[in-house]
């Protein structure tokens, strides 16, 4: 210790004790108590002070158990069970960076004590997660809900991915900002692109150079499509792929055993009807991604309607054959 702590700290400093040092299995005596208060912050205070600075945390409301083998915290703002859900969130969140990750759960695991942190071992596989490595992602964020709530556009360079794995800018857009959307362990920026004056989804970890205008941004209710606002139950099933062209009316034949995978995409947005052996789907979606979901299900899915969309799932069967047909 550089210097003593006065006693009157060593109330704060017995609740980070408890924090730190004990849970259940590991209670704490008042010599552990009084031993750790000097070795780590320089305050001596005799046993009749712990037993009563003890009483005085579970009078202003700490649940702290206290027994012949010692006292410790029984409750805490998140179980153990919990934090292990949210350090599972941030491991396996593609849109988190490497380092931001392992900054987070750091955080995650002191909101525990010793014995939680030293069973996290995923924070040690962290760096060889499918991780963005764009580090300006929660700044973004910040910007824009502070377009968002300030009702301004916004200016971004977009980036796309290039052979060398690495982001490459493809073009600088403006655009008015309404809802930052998470699909598929991706933020996406919902705006209007205010060059195509269309609803856009922009990838959040592929925005880099944004800044704030001071033109307001076009109300929401301007744009064909969302003349009442958002649709949020509709967003989240309608837009599996986040592409944005004018959501349609799709009908498809599904076999019974996928429907576990029909729900989880398409949730309550889904009619279905059951037929002998098989299902009748019915959702508003957008077509271009009812295409690419058809596809990764082609073995148990058909699409009846539109025949448009019928059609062009069957171009891309053919051109998959002249391929794989070689």
């Amino acid at each position: 210790m550089d210097a003593l702590e006065p006693k009157k700290l060593a109330l704060i400093r017995i609740l980070q004790i408890l924090k730190e040092y004990s849970d259940e299995k590991h209670p704490l005596t008042q010599e552990e108590i009084i031993s750790i208060l000097k070795r780590e912050y320089g305050i001596n205070v005799e046993r009749k002070s712990i037993s009563r600075n003890l009483s005085l945390l579970k009078e202003i409301g700490y649940d702290i158990e206290s027994f012949r083998s010692g006292s410790y915290l029984a409750s805490r703002e998140f179980e153990d069970s919990e934090l292990h859900m949210l350090i599972d969130g941030v491991l396996n969140s593609k849109y988190i960076t490497a380092k931001h990750s392992k900054d987070l759960i750091e955080k995650l695991c002191g909101m525990s004590n010793m014995y939680f942190r030293s069973h996290v071992r995923n924070i040690h596989s962290v760096n060889d997660r499918s991780k963005t490595d764009n580090q300006a992602l929660f700044f973004n964020i910040e910007l824009i809900d502070e377009a968002i709530e300030k009702g301004v556009q916004i200016t971004f360079d977009y980036n796309k991915y290039g052979a060398d794995k690495k982001l490459h800018r493809t073009k600088t857009h403006t655009a008015s900002p309404y809802q930052l959307v998470l699909n598929n362990q991706r933020y996406y920026l919902m705006a209007r692109n205010e060059q195509w004056r269309n609803m856009a989804y922009y990838r959040v970890d592929h925005i880099t150079n944004m800044t704030l205008t001071e033109i307001p941004l076009a109300p929401i209710e301007t744009i064909e499509g969302y003349e009442n606002g958002i649709n949020y139950k509709e967003l989240s099933t309608a837009l599996p792929y986040m592409f944005t062209d004018k959501l349609e009316r799709v009908v498809f034949y599904a076999e019974e055993w996928v429907v576990d995978q029909v729900v989880d995409w398409f949730g309550d947005n889904a009619e279905i009807e059951q037929l002998d052996g098989r299902l009748k789907v019915t959702v508003r979606v957008s077509p271009h991604a009812m295409e690419f979901w058809a596809l990764q299900y082609i073995s148990c899915v058909e699409v009846i309607y539109p025949t448009s969309l019928r059609e062009k799932i069957k171009e891309r069967l053919e051109e998959g054959i002249e391929k794989y047909g070689k």
